[in-house]
């Protein structure tokens, strides 16, 4: 997309809330779609923990990506989470890794 694209579409991504009643709920309801949110970063977090990094909101705009050591980055949206996730760490994240999937489903953390 071009720059003006960017500034004239707005800051929605597709992980954000969609106007789909039952499935996410853009601008209707504010309580609902913050949940909505707190539930994709403890999800994204799930498997971000599994690489030693944590992710947390920042002022319902963004997210912040930590390390242990304690370097952090400001993500955008969740689109830009593995880029952002494989620079803090100097290596490959991979969210499908066969072992990173099984340890998510012994722990009864998956959704």
């Amino acid at each position: 997309m071009c720059s003006l694209c960017g500034v004239l579409g707005g800051s929605g991504h597709w992980t954000d809330a969609a106007a789909r009643p039952g499935i996410f709920t853009r601008n209707v309801d504010s309580p609902q779609r913050r949940r909505e949110r707190a539930h994709r970063i403890a999800c994204a977090s799930r498997v971000l923990a599994y690489y030693g990094l944590t992710l947390s909101d920042w002022q319902a705009s963004s997210f912040v990506l930590s390390t242990a050591t304690g370097k952090t980055e400001l993500v955008e949206d969740l689109g830009h989470l593995w880029a952002a996730a494989e620079r803090l760490l100097g290596r490959p994240c991979d969210p499908l890794d066969p072992d990173l999937i099984v340890r998510l489903e012994g722990s009864g953390l998956h959704d």
